[in-house]
């Protein structure tokens, strides 16, 4: 059984390790500088917490007044979904969602076991390709959301798969000259700096809510090309102001060493 064990991590390390060349994201920010109708499409790792998306849009609407972030800022999501799942022409019709006839910035989040193989990952760069020409032809801009990578205690949580994650997404957004939002490599910071922080619930996998604050901060320095540090936004209190300014940092750091660039 050793000797199966062994030959089994192996291939999996040879496996991973074929593919996490550094890949350097082409595109830097949003054509549209400061979208007000956003569309979020992805599973449960958006829709814990109380949703990333109302964390975002409490986080927009405090630092651009009159923002209307409740009216234009919204959400699909099926649990266990990946890109493939969604109805994309569904949702892009007018009115499919609310009153809003056109989300100017619609953003892609796909499953966490999309990248565990080289067929999930053909699969996903596949579904991100035709999930973003439709976008586009439907006159809005497409993001892609990087997911964080497992942690312990999951059954596939492997030290190398946030490697994995990124060059998936940022491939992705290359081919499709797409700007991709860089949440899985905040993750990975932020536990760099305090191992001890709680982002994951127990399974592993899902966002806790330090977790989605983050997630929510490094979007909105993504999205805005502006960062989050100083926002007062804090869920009523239910995040510390010592891990709310931790956080905060963590996004624009990520934000600007990804797009090689400067924030505020």
């Amino acid at each position: 059984m050793k000797k199966i064990s062994i030959s089994l991590l192996i291939l999996v390390f040879v496996n991973y390790s074929s593919i996490t060349d550094a890949v350097t994201p082409e595109i830097k920010k949003l054509k549209r500088t400061s979208p007000t109708s956003i569309l979020f499409v992805g599973n449960s790792y958006l829709y814990y917490n109380d949703s990333l998306h109302n964390h975002f849009k409490r986080m927009a609407d405090e630092r651009y007044p009159g923002y209307e972030g409740g009216k234009n800022v919204k959400s699909s999501t099926i649990g266990g979904s990946r890109l493939k799942h969604h109805n994309l022409d569904h949702l892009l019709k007018p009115k499919a969602i609310s009153l809003i006839n056109k989300f100017e910035l619609v953003i892609l989040q796909g499953g966490s076991g999309e990248g565990l193989s080289k067929k999930d990952r053909k699969a996903f760069a596949k579904k991100a390709n035709e999930h973003i020409k439709r976008i586009k032809a439907n006159g809005s801009e497409a993001a892609l959301y990087m997911i964080h990578a497992y942690v312990e205690p999951h059954k596939s949580f492997d030290p190398n798969l946030i490697r994995v994650i990124e060059e998936m997404y940022v491939t992705a957004g290359n081919k499709n000259q797409t700007l991709v939002i860089p949440v899985g490599l905040a993750f990975e910071n932020a536990y760099k700096q305090r191992p001890a922080i709680k982002l994951h619930n127990l399974d592993g996998t899902h966002p806790a809510l330090l977790g989605t604050y983050l997630a929510a901060c490094t979007v909105f320095a993504s999205v805005f090309n502006e960062s989050p540090v100083g926002l007062n936004y804090d869920y009523n209190g239910l995040i510390k102001t010592d891990d709310k300014l931790f956080l905060q940092k963590i996004a624009a750091s990520t934000v600007r060493t990804f797009y090689q660039k400067s924030t505020n």
